[in-house]
């Protein structure tokens, strides 16, 4: 857990460093050392001024650096087309690195590890090849200035380092369960190195990713975090000393009245977390049925010009989306330069600077304002289409930027309503004249937070991370009701998160912790093989060559085979796993004398008394599992699906009085569950 902490911060900081230079990249370049990010350049000058704290002469645009003109419409036009050229060129190779080494590297990753910890084994998902190319893929995408973040697939990084940490340790490596303890705690340091929130990392795990969570798992997540947290402020990637990513600080408590807009803000959560996740899902279908999705380069390369093309224009939309988010967050003192803070200021006004009392709007807060409306429009459409594509791409962020855009208008909305109507029954308690009674960012933050539960259905975890990441302690009560309003109107309408959404959309084999089984069906009737079926395949105990065997496995597909005493008895013994079974044949014929196609195979303690001249036995008892999991018939189908839920399980016997009978797979369990819901049960199957 030490190592895995260690390894997480260390990437991530590497990739907040390197995102920010090649953020930077596509506008200028820094000529004392170029691979300084702008403000890096800036901090290293002596000729850089309060006023002017983004200029200085180190740093020098495109235009600048090419064709000496720094203003003007060929300018202009030059540092634009640098822009789009250097946004395709990083897209270009993210989704290349993708499609020639690593296709699992692309996505968010969280639906896959909530399935991976469910009990699915996805082959390679977590593998060192993955690790490498998602981190060095994540750092191009998020240059790109395409609209996706990098916190969600920072959960899957950490968990290839988790992956590849167990592997170095038997205890782990030959466990599976422990593995997934490990990954669990593995999640939760990807979500504290995300956005420096220990403690919400460890909520997000046990709440959003993990299937089973004892108390082990969690003070062992909770170390991780810790672990995690301690590199990160080592490092000091955000540049402040804090380990938080957005650190605010209002002046101003919040009033019983605002909780009217706050809870308007977790409405418009809910309701574009509905049009986000139906309209993604439809889009990735679309993408999944038609020819479309034969092109994942181009697809990548056109979503990725018609970003940059209509975002350059904004400067909303042309910065990162975290430095957009942290100017929404931030308060207007004194010394703030943003056009967000361009209000009028009353010339005898001697007042501390941290208290500054509300103002009329200037022409700068105006001309932000719509700036804002159109950055929201084209953040909502485009979000949906940069979602899911074959690249690493994160929710988290374009979903706050969302809620911040939304939540900010609003705020100095009620902000010019209380100075302009201070006298109105709603204000008069709480906003007199020459008062800083409201928060612009604060609304910013609670429509962040509402955003992001709408889309993810998270509640606990959302909050604690929300306060984790603003350090605004005192604002958690207007956090909790955007967050619970956001929940329930987007519940009203489906009950899936855009995680489980895509889960279902690629057919991974997972059941939701979060649903019910209340149908009264029993474990008989959902149970291979039934009537008219062919019956289950076994093996015996002592009575089958290897041939048999290998005839088999060859003519079946299943993971494993029950072991019974005899075709007649069929009392049951065992469990034998393919993979197993194909090693142990593989490794007796190249290492033991006398293993022939003719040889038996038994799983007894001693071997079959068997005529003099016939070959050598093969003895196979060390691969049988002898606890299998096992229900009779009669067992309830609600306790069977409790059972597969707690415990990961991929498949269940089903016996009646130690005679064998059937089998059930997680996969049968599925198709019951679809059938019950008046489902089609084969649309719903992994593929």
């Amino acid at each position: 857990l030490l190592l895995i902490g260690d390894v997480c911060r260390t990437l991530a900081g590497v990739i907040d460093l390197a995102v920010d230079w090649m953020t930077d990249l596509k506008e200028g370049v820094c000529l004392s050392a170029f691979w300084y990010s702008h403000e890096q350049c800036c901090w290293t000058s002596n000729e850089t001024t309060f006023e002017d704290r983004d200029k200085c002469p180190l740093w020098q645009k495109w235009s600048e650096l090419l064709v000496n003109q720094s203003e003007g419409a060929s300018a202009y036009i030059l540092n634009y087309l640098m822009y789009i050229l250097w946004a395709l060129l990083f897209a270009f190779l993210a989704v290349s690195l993708v499609r020639v080494f690593a296709p699992y590297a692309c996505g968010s990753g969280i639906p896959e590890i909530k399935t991976i910890l469910s009990g699915f084994i996805i082959r390679g998902y977590l593998g060192k090849w993955t690790l490498l190319i998602k981190t060095v893929t994540l750092v191009l995408v998020v240059s790109s200035g395409l609209s996706l973040g990098k916190e969600g697939p920072l959960v899957h990084v950490a968990c290839c380092c988790g992956n590849f940490f167990s592997s170095l340790f038997s205890k782990y490596s030959k466990n599976e369960g422990k593995r997934r303890e490990v990954l669990s705690a593995a999640a939760a340091a990807g979500v504290s190195v995300a956005f420096g929130a220990p403690i919400g990392g460890v909520l997000f795990s046990l709440e959003e990713v993990s299937y089973y969570f004892p108390l082990k798992t969690l003070w062992r997540s909770f170390f991780a975090a810790l672990v995690a947290a301690f590199t990160l402020r080592s490092i000091n990637p955000f540049g402040n000393s804090r380990l938080v990513l957005f650190y605010v600080e209002y002046h101003t408590p919040w009033y019983m009245a605002e909780l009217f807009p706050f809870i308007l803000l977790g409405v418009f959560g809910g309701l574009w977390g509905t049009l986000f996740i139906r309209c993604n899902i439809a889009w990735c279908r679309r993408r999944k049925t038609t020819r479309l999705g034969k092109y994942p380069v181009l697809e990548v390369i056109v979503v990725t010009a018609i970003t940059a093309i209509i975002a350059y224009p904004n400067p909303y939309t042309r910065q990162s989306t975290s430095e957009l988010i942290s100017e929404l967050f931030n308060d207007c003192g004194a010394l703030e330069s943003s056009q967000l803070c361009d209000y009028i200021n009353d010339p005898n006004m001697t007042r501390p600077v941290d208290d500054i009392p509300d103002r009329p709007a200037g022409v700068g807060v105006y001309t932000a304002m719509w700036q804002l409306a159109l950055a929201l429009i084209f953040k909502i459409v485009v979000t949906i289409f940069t979602f899911g594509m074959k690249i690493p791409s994160g929710l988290f962020i374009p979903s706050m930027a969302v809620g911040a855009i939304a939540g900010r208008m609003v705020g100095i909305g009620v902000e010019q309503l209380a100075y302009h109507h201070h006298d109105w029954i709603i204000f008069r308690n709480w906003c007199r004249p020459g008062a800083d009674c409201v928060t612009p960012g604060l609304y910013a933050m609670v429509g962040a937070a509402a955003c992001l539960g709408g889309v993810t259905r998270m509640t606990v975890s959302l909050v604690v991370i929300m306060f984790e990441l603003t350090g605004g302690l005192e604002y958690i009560v207007p956090l909790m009701a955007a967050a619970v309003t956001s929940k329930w109107v987007a519940d009203a309408f489906g009950k899936e998160g855009i995680y489980e959404a895509h889960i279902h959309l690629n057919g991974y084999p997972f059941l939701d912790v979060k649903d019910e089984f209340t149908h009264r069906t029993l474990a008989t009737d959902v149970m291979r093989p039934r009537r008219g079926e062919p019956p289950l395949s076994v093996l015996t105990q002592d009575s089958m060559t290897v041939e048999d065997v290998e005839t088999l496995i060859k003519e079946t597909d299943y993971n494993g085979f029950p072991v019974v005493v005899s075709r007649d008895s069929e009392r049951l013994i065992g469990f034998a796993q393919r993979r197993e079974l194909i090693l142990a044949i593989k490794n007796a014929r190249q290492r033991q004398e006398g293993i022939v196609s003719n040889s038996i195979m038994y799983f007894t303690e001693e071997p079959p008394e068997l005529p003099a001249n016939s070959p050598h036995p093969l003895k196979l008892r060390r691969i049988l599992n002898l606890s299998p999991f096992t229900v009779t018939d009669h067992t309830p189908m609600e306790t069977v699906v409790d059972i597969f839920r707690k415990l990961g399980l991929r498949q269940c016997l089903v016996t009646r009085s130690g005679r064998l009978l059937g089998i059930i797979t997680k996969k049968d369990v599925l198709r019951h569950m679809a059938q019950m819901a008046n489902q089609d049960p084969e649309s719903i199957m992994f593929n």
